[in-house]
């Protein structure tokens, strides 16, 4: 690169995402500048290899952004929270009017809006820019999920467009998220269905091993068989091939050597978190963060294991039919879980006013992300029809999917019940499904109780206005 050719876009750390979104970038033909403090990654994202525009590294922040042709567009790809703000407050006065930041980590969406409103008034251009596909979908194309100030979206979308993964009809799957932080809302609302479907997907693999008696290769292959149909998804995908893996080591399959303790970064916790905030019901998303706290507790369980009893062992004879209720089961509590994701971004919208793309939303989410399915093609078709249904489950199509799916689903949530298996995925969406299908719920008795202990008043059926009724003569307490 001369000096009169400047680079095009900068990369703010080279760990394993920005490293190869910088590789992605330079194969489609952008100049591609990077930063790191640690001069090992520098090296190395010089000597990856990869084709395409010249890479240049910088050994400070003011040599990286004298690098850069204006409007600077710089990507941010460093552990969220405090490093961002350094980073920040570092880069701040060494940029212009019009030039573009962009947070491409796993951000709160909070702390986007924090940022947006410091840097409010001085022209400085944020994005927050949700991105999805871990260290594969980085190089060849992740799903993209940019909002944030609209002037800036003009100056990022060949960038973003350009490197994203491809839906099979083509289209670049990076859509406007609309103003704010609603990007970095909706990368978090994607991992919250993340969470729910691997829980789904884990307690699936336990009933076919607990209850039909599947060894791991054997649920590998309906796993696959599943893949193969409706029920295509990268994650379902990745469990048949993780399924049939053995251990060099041991020869066991490899799932079984293990440990059986979960963790997490936060972004599943903070989808649960924002949905109680919201006042929006997303069971399974709250019961797939639980379910990882719990298996954390290992020492816990192997205690109480050996105190608590349970029902008797209850293999099942009818172990075919019970395959079958699961692949049933399954479709529609995942629909259940998707539903309460997009239930979350129809409250936040409402919210926050970002004119959130409900149906764009969908098409990012087929291809490059970690949900990517089949399913979001009648999901995207749900949101765009007219009228927009109130909630994703009304769609005609997915409300005739959950028809003939509800009753495995109850009786999946049963046999898990009586045989002691957990199941809190599979229940909780049957509970939302239930719940969300009930003209009457038994909310009546907690608002009388909430009146009769807390004089908190109640609505009436028959008449408008909010009563109390003095029930005891006794204060409450």
């Amino acid at each position: 690169m001369t000096a009169s050719k400047r680079a095009e876009v900068a990369v703010v750390g080279l760990g394993v995402m920005g490293l190869n979104l910088g590789r992605n970038l330079a194969r489609h033909g952008f100049a591609v500048a990077g930063f790191d403090l640690d001069e090992a990654k520098r090296t190395q994202f010089l000597q990856a290899p990869g084709e395409g525009a010249p890479r240049i590294v910088a050994a400070s922040l003011q040599q990286l952004v004298d690098m850069l042709e204006r409007p600077r567009r710089i990507l941010m790809m460093v552990p969220a929270g405090a490093a961002v703000d350094a980073v920040l407050a570092e880069l701040r006065p060494l940029l212009a009017r019009g030039d573009v930041l962009i947070d491409g980590g796993n951000t709160r969406y909070t702390d986007t809006q924090r940022r947006m409103g410091a840097l409010s008034g001085t022209g400085i251009l944020y994005v927050g820019a949700g991105v999805s596909g871990g260290e594969q979908g980085a190089l060849l194309g992740p799903a993209i999920m940019p909002g944030g100030d609209p002037d800036a979206w003009p100056v990022v979308q060949p960038l973003l467009q350009a490197i994203a993964a491809r839906a099979p009809d083509g289209q670049p799957c990076c859509a406007w998220m609309g103003s704010g932080a609603s990007g970095h809302f909706v990368k978090m609302v994607h991992n919250g269905i993340e969470y729910a479907d691997m829980q789904l997907i884990c307690e699936a693999y336990d009933l076919m091993r607990g209850l039909a008696g599947l060894q791991p290769k054997a649920a590998s292959a309906v796993f696959a068989e599943w893949n193969s149909g409706e029920l295509e998804s990268y994650l379902v995908a990745i469990t048949a091939d993780i399924l049939s893996r053995d251990d060099p080591a041991t020869g066991q399959p490899l799932v079984e050597v293990i440990l059986d303790t979960a963790e997490q970064k936060g972004t599943g916790k903070w989808a649960a978190q924002a949905a109680l905030d919201l006042g929006v019901a997303a069971p399974t998303m709250g019961e797939a963060v639980f379910a990882r706290a719990l298996s954390s507790a290992k020492a816990l369980r192997v205690e109480a294991a050996g105190v608590l009893p349970g029902p008797e062992a209850a293999r099942r004879d009818d172990a075919s039919r019970l395959l079958a209720q699961l692949r049933l089961a399954f479709q529609g509590a995942r629909l259940c879980s998707y539903a309460q994701g997009f239930q979350l971004l129809a409250a936040a919208d409402k919210e926050y006013q970002w004119s959130l793309p409900l149906a764009d939303i969908a098409s990012v989410w087929r291809a490059g992300c970690i949900i990517r399915a089949r399913v979001l093609e009648d999901i995207r078709a749900a949101f765009r029809a007219e009228p927009v249904p109130s909630n994703l489950l009304l769609a005609p199509a997915l409300a005739a999917t959950l028809a003939r799916s509800q009753q495995a689903l109850r009786e999946v949530a049963a046999a898990a019940a009586l045989a002691g298996v957990p199941a809190p995925g599979f229940t909780s969406a049957l509970a939302y499904y239930d719940g969300l299908r009930s003209a009457r719920l038994p909310a009546n008795l907690l608002q009388a109780q909430r009146d009769y202990f807390g004089a908190h008043k109640y609505q009436r059926v028959d008449r408008p206005g909010v009563f109390h009724t003095h029930w005891t003569d006794e204060p409450g307490t």
